[in-house]
């Protein structure tokens, strides 16, 4: 057995070295040890926001946060919000730039901000241990023992911070840590890919591959609108993808029952005021064929798309389109349905829903009620975001409480 580690840090990703940073710079003198699977930190926190890293946003509010416990994250959020990160993060080096509320490091990219954390944790002294799984982690006589490559470990405080299953192996998530604290007891909620593509029955999409539309996209179940978003949203060989599609997913894993998406491909427009629409080219476009009916009105694709689903022939004059046509292809238009298969799955998810429940933890501290002296930051705890940077500013937040829980523990023990 080695020397006491102050606090073992189970997990280099963002929250794992956001505590280990935060930790330092409160008490040097604090002996710190990140334990890491993989041969380097922070890989998955490089693959964030496209590789430009979306590190927070500007209104963190509740509602755009999800756990089976819905008042658990809401202290660590408003005590470490937004402005409590930036100003982190500015200590280290970055400079944040913002698209609307959307914040990013001014380099645009991810692999700065795992630098600013990496770097810092060598200057303060954190020791890192990479390509060291952990395997266990048990507590005995008021210490805990951490088990990884064949070797024990001991720690006055262990901060538990492994992620779950997004984004697959290659980047470390193998939910190990998770089946660790289950194996030890710990009350689990369902783990389900969330913020992720969308498989539908695709002959439309697959024909569709590769087009971009601007689109009110509306998740319905059993016929019960659930969930919209509007933006761009792609059409894939396999079903649907873009930011509205990755918003409205999550509930698809997490609830039983028939499951379709509608777009609405002119969001600005009321029925009525595409009929007018429609009625007008009409007039205006006589001499054309249906085929380039939508010509400067829909991408050319789509638009022949319509033609066919709505059962005109793409030869049929325009001229010939009646009352009952207009009506038809208006409602294809603002409500084009997709057959829902599943999500795509936890390899291209960019975070997992469930996770250790909440209810056997401090809110204000992230320590286990169970286990004094132990606690869990960021994703493996049952609390997901929505896309926009909401995930990490959960990784940063807990974290940052968690810093608080440590430092009141130590002074308790010690």
């Amino acid at each position: 057995m080695r020397d006491i580690i102050d606090v073992a840090i189970v997990g280099g990703g963002a929250s794992g070295l956001c505590s280990a940073v935060s930790i330092k710079s409160r008490d040097r003198s604090v002996g710190v040890t990140v334990f890491e699977q993989l041969n380097r930190v922070g890989k998955k926190l490089i693959t964030t926001g496209n590789g430009r890293c979306n590190i927070t946003n500007r209104i963190i509010d509740k509602s755009r946060y999800h756990s089976l416990n819905p008042d658990f994250f809401e202290f660590a959020l408003n005590r470490y919000d937004n402005l409590y990160t930036e100003n982190f993060f500015a200590d280290m080096g970055i400079v944040f730039t913002f698209e609307e509320d959307k914040a990013y490091p001014y380099s645009l990219q991810a692999s700065s901000v795992v630098d600013a954390l990496r770097f810092s944790c060598d200057e303060m002294g954190v020791k890192t241990l990479t390509e060291t799984k952990v395997t266990n982690i048990r507590k005995e006589n008021d210490v805990f023992v951490i088990s990884a490559n064949g070797e024990d470990y001991s720690a006055r405080t262990v901060i538990v911070a492994g992620g779950l299953l997004s984004g697959g192996e290659k980047l470390g998530s193998n939910a190990s840590a998770f089946n660790i604290l289950k194996a030890n007891g710990y009350k689990t909620v369902a783990l389900t890919p969330a913020i992720v593509q969308v498989k539908t029955e695709n002959t439309l999409t697959k024909s569709l591959k590769g087009i971009k539309v601007n689109a009110m996209a509306k998740l319905m179940l059993n016929g019960r609108e659930i969930n919209a978003e509007e933006g761009e949203v792609l059409f894939c060989d396999y079903g649907l993808s873009g930011p509205p599609i990755l918003q409205i997913s999550r509930e698809i894993s997490r609830q039983k029952g028939d499951f379709s998406i509608f777009l609405d491909l002119m969001p600005e427009y009321s029925f009525d005021k595409l009929c007018d629409l429609l009625n007008y080219r009409v007039s205006v476009l006589r001499q054309r064929k249906a085929e380039e009916f939508f010509t400067g009105m829909l991408n050319k694709r789509v638009g022949q798309a319509v033609i066919k689903l709505s059962g005109i022939p793409l030869a049929y004059d325009v001229s010939a389109l009646r009352t009952a046509d207009i009506k038809r292809l208006c409602s294809i238009i603002k409500n084009l349905s997709f057959k829902v298969i599943s999500a795509v799955g936890f390899d291209n998810s960019q975070v997992t829903a469930g996770g250790i429940d909440t209810a056997e933890f401090d809110d204000k501290t992230m320590m286990s009620k169970r286990e004094k002296g132990l606690f869990c930051v960021g994703e493996i705890l049952d609390v997901d975001g929505d896309c926009g940077g909401f995930n990490l500013q959960w990784a940063w937040s807990s974290a940052f409480a968690a810093t608080d829980g440590v430092f009141n523990y130590l002074e308790e023990i010690l």
